[in-house]
Order: C-alpha cells, then structure tokens, then sequence
C-alpha cells in the first residue's frame, strides 16, 4: 500500500471520528435542550397565591379549598389563599403582584386587562354561569315601572352593574353614574343592598347569588328579570379563572396542577352536590362567621351551574355592554384567554374541549 493512500485511509478515518463524535455531542446537546423544555414546561412554584370570593358563585373555590382538593393537586407547592369581596380589588392586588390568580367575575377581568394592555392576565377556565338578576317590589311590574325608582347594584362597573345598564338602555331607560336619570343606580355592597331592600329605602337589585334568592325568600321580593333569560342558551359566564401572565410563563407547571384541582373540584359539586354544598357554605361561616340558611343555599345552588366552559362569548357582548354604556373605552381582548392547558386535561379525562371563540 502506498504512503499516499495510508494518509488517504487516515485522514479518512479521523474523519469519521470527528463526525461521529461531533454527532454524538449533538446528540447530547438535543437531549439536552429536550430536557430542559420539558423541565421548563412544567416548572411549579413554590407557592401560589389565590384568591377567591366568600360566595356561592365562587363555589368551586369553597369547594377545593374546603375539602382541600388544591392542596392535593398541587403537592408540594403551597396554597395561599386570599379572599376579597369585590372584583376590582382582586383585580388590583392581580396587577400588583399580591395575588398570582383568582376567580373572578368577566367585567373586572376585562377592566384588567384593559388597564394593563393586554400584559396583566389571562383567562384559563370558566367555573359558574347564571344565578343573577333584577329583583324588584310588589308593584313593579314592566321596565317603565323603574322610572324615578332607586335600584342597587353592588358596585359601579362591576359585572351586574354593566348587566343593569345595559338593560335599561335596551327598554330605552337611562341612568347615569352619579345616581341620576330615569333609574338612580346606587351602587351598594350587597349586604348593604339586602338591608336597604328589605327597610324599603330601595326599590330593587340586580345582584349574584345567593343574595338575588335572599331577596325572593327573605323580602318577599319579585323577579323582574332573570338573567340567564337574556343570554343565548341561557348561559353567560358569572365567575372565571384568571392567572398573571408573569406566572404562568414561569410556573407553567403549577398552572396546570391549579387548574387540575378546578376540574377537580367542579366535577365534585357535580358528582356530590348535598356534601358540596355544605362544603361550601361550611367556607362561607370559616371565612365570615355567616353561614347561609339552608332555603337560601339550596335555592341559589338550584340557580347555578358550574362549568369548565368560560362560554368566552358572553365575555366579549359584555364588553361591548360596558363600552355602549360609558364604562369602558374600545379594548381589544383578542388573546384574553389561554385555555391550552385546560383542554389538554379536558381531553386527557376524555372530556369536551371548550372553545375561547367570540361567537
């Protein structure tokens, strides 16, 4: 063999080291990069703050925390809850980083995300629909009854305010902010709003439950308008669940362990309503000292349903409600929900995936 081709042969085979080993370095590289976006998926914090509303329309939250479903799912991430008892305060300690989600009802959300830009949050599963409406006095019959009437709602902009407004404005009856115009809007926390019902110094209230059946059974109250009666199939989102956009980059992980104790949690209201029930109300007197009577929160559980389904295009007419009656200046919500985390377990239980679709 000659010299020349033994320096052929060798470099040849230097050759095929290299690029063996160069392939089996980028092998390792790949594995690696693999590796760390799957830890980066699934990263969980170490704790997560969560807050939630002492009321029936935030029961799978009572619910999962009462029975201690979110801390089960969550494992060894710690749960901090926190609970408020109006959405724009949620809302803000969202925005300032005290909370890191919450269930909360559509209006503040959208004002959130509105005040933020679109950077604030994100909506990642629906949990209550229904269960508000405009209870009224003997004697108030039609929409042009309301006129020079005093009706409450339990803050300006929230989502039953938006929801009376919106109204009125439909049966060609104005109100404005400061309490004037054919109806005088009081904004009222709603224990406030139950009291003044029943002394009479209000005519009515478009509350949530449980104070909307606490108004029927306790001050003979009537049913002016049930709102679910407006909304296509009866259903429009009341409560959602919403995270920090900051968190759930970073703890991806933890978002779906929370969101695993949701469904978790819903499916027990379904499966176990008598026991969910007083789980929840259980929470309720924890948190207040004031647990519901039993006629009241079997009425407003009856009036309820609890869905994964964030029905995202009540959300949207909601909006557009808040705008058409000077409450909200034009936003864009496309991109408010992030709902890939919820189907994904949807479908791993062999359930319906739900849709973020405007219409």
């Amino acid at each position: 063999m000659s010299s020349r081709t033994i320096r052929a042969l060798a470099l040849a085979s230097a050759a095929l080291v290299a690029t063996t080993a160069l392939a089996a370095c980028g092998s390792k590289e790949e594995e690696k990069t693999a590796a760390e976006a799957a830890a980066g998926n699934a990263a969980e914090a170490p704790a997560i703050k969560l807050g939630y509303f002492p009321n029936i329309t935030h029961a799978p939250a009572l619910v999962g925390v009462n029975k201690k479903i979110f801390e089960e799912k969550l494992g060894s991430t710690k749960l901090e809850a926190t609970t408020f008892n109006a959405g724009p305060a949620a809302i803000e300690a969202l925005l300032s980083g005290a909370i890191d989600a919450t269930y909360i009802g559509p209006n503040p959300a959208i004002n959130g995300w509105s005040k933020s830009k679109g950077t604030a949050l994100k909506i990642i599963a629906g949990s209550t629909s229904g269960g508000a409406g405009l209870v009224v006095r003997e004697g108030i019959n039609t929409p042009a009854d309301l006129k020079g009437k005093k009706i409450a709602t339990p803050q300006l902009g929230n989502t039953q305010d938006v929801a009376l407004r919106a109204w009125l404005k439909s049966n060609n009856l104005n109100a404005d902010t400061s309490g004037g115009g054919d109806v005088s809007i009081l904004p009222q926390d709603n224990a406030t709003a139950v009291q003044a019902f029943a002394q009479g110094t209000i005519d009515g209230a478009w509350v949530p439950e449980p104070n909307y059946s606490k108004l029927i059974l306790e001050s003979k109250g009537k049913v002016l308008v049930d709102e679910k009666t407006l909304w296509p199939n009866q259903e429009f989102v009341t409560t959602h669940l919403i995270v920090s956009q900051d968190f759930l980059k970073k703890y991806p992980g933890t978002v779906k362990k929370l969101l695993q104790g949701h469904i978790a949690a819903v499916k027990y209201i379904k499966d176990n309503n008598a026991d969910a029930q007083k789980a929840a109300n259980a929470q309720i007197e924890a948190l207040t000292s004031k647990p519901l009577k039993d006629e009241i929160l079997t009425a407003a559980f009856a009036n309820l349903k609890f869905t994964y389904d964030p029905i995202a295009s009540s959300l949207f007419t909601s909006a557009k409600h808040a705008e058409e009656v000077g409450l909200l200046d034009p936003v864009d919500l496309k991109g408010i929900y992030d709902i890939t985390l919820l189907n994904e377990l949807l479908k791993a239980d062999g359930q319906a995936e739900v849709s973020d679709a405007a219409a």
